[in-house]
């Protein structure tokens, strides 16, 4: 709706400024021109003012800044990075929440009618909240980020499906870097030339981050290169820096494992001497605790390596709390145990 047509339906929203203007009625002729002139001029100021704070309102959060609703983390970072100044980021899910089984909150949804800009993953990773998002996307400018990534690049998942956890493999994760950018400048055109700096200087340091984990793999021997995690989260970051990547649970934590999932796990731990398998922020440990007993069982002796982010990233305001941090904390704890 435009501020004008909502300045006439309810003009009480306008509430930066609050005009009361009373007039005397008077019943001599004169006064009552000079009455309606200065009501005639009233009413323009107050037209005016009211536009004025609707103008001031509608272009977004504090001091206009544009207002983004991300489902993630790993969205709300990129966001963040490439919006600067110019963008108020709100991200749903926090450290250690599982974005298969999310559920929006009445207050999530308050969040993404109210943003100007709705950024998720895609790819079915918000598997909870997809009936919503469609929702949301035919009401304001939304992106699935993760969907602008090639489909010949992404990893097949199912008819029509494909494995959604495509951050842990930077070159990919660029894509959806180009995405965001290109979303803030349709919303924010006079901005573009901050954007575009902003990304690029992003994208510049993601591209470090790449070539040094690359680095730092190499001194993992390859036969030892074997990442065993509690769900299947990491099969993009396997293809791209050469893992072979086991997970109890399939691509969704909302998938069931048994005893013959456990047992073939251990099977291969003592084939290849795997030293160490790894637990997940977002994920319980039960299930890898149960890997680690069956291999003691058959005489195999394994550590938990460490934890991992996969589906969240760590709390706001810590180094983890970053996309970069996350990878790096990820990238030394499996060096350090596998090497």
């Amino acid at each position: 709706m435009s501020c004008i047509n909502h300045l006439f339906l309810n003009i009480k929203n306008c509430h930066k400024t609050d005009i009361n203007i009373t007039f005397k009625r008077e019943r001599d002729k004169g006064k009552g021109t000079d009455m309606k002139k200065s009501s005639v001029m009233a009413s323009v100021l107050m037209v005016c003012f009211a536009l004025s704070s609707c103008s001031s309102e509608s272009s977004g959060g504090q001091k206009g800044k544009l207002t983004i609703t991300a489902t993630t983390s790993q969205v709300a970072d990129a966001a963040e990075h490439i919006g600067g100044d110019h963008v108020e980021v709100t991200s749903l899910m926090g450290p250690g929440v599982d974005p298969h089984l999310y559920k929006a909150s009445q207050g999530d949804t308050k969040k993404l009618t109210e943003a100007d800009v709705v950024l998720y993953s895609g790819l079915h990773l918000e598997g909870k909240m997809e009936h919503m998002l469609t929702k949301i996307s035919r009401q304001k400018p939304s992106a699935a980020v993760a969907e602008s990534i090639p489909k010949e690049k992404l990893i097949p998942a199912g008819e029509n499906m494909y494995d959604p956890h495509v951050w842990f493999s930077i070159p990919l994760w660029l894509y959806a870097v180009d995405e965001i950018e290109a979303q803030l400048k349709k919303a924010k055109p006079e901005y573009a030339d901050d954007f575009t700096k902003n990304a690029q200087e992003y994208k510049e340091n993601l591209k470090y981050l790449d070539k040094k984990s690359r680095e730092k793999i190499g001194t993992i021997p390859e036969k030892s290169r074997v990442l065993v995690t509690a769900h299947d989260a990491f099969a993009y970051f396997g293809k791209e820096y050469g893992f072979e990547v086991r997970g109890l649970q399939g691509l969704s934590t909302d998938s069931d494992y048994g005893l013959k999932d456990v047992q073939k796990l251990v099977s291969l731990l003592a084939d290849k001497e795997i030293k160490a398998v790894f637990t997940e922020s977002s994920v319980s440990k039960k299930s890898i605790n149960a890997v680690v007993e069956g291999a003691k069982e058959k005489g195999h002796d394994v550590s938990v390596g460490g934890w991992l982010y996969s589906d969240a990233m760590g709390e706001k305001g810590t180094k983890e709390g970053t996309y970069a941090g996350m990878f790096v904390h990820n990238i030394d704890t499996i060096v350090s145990s596998l090497k």
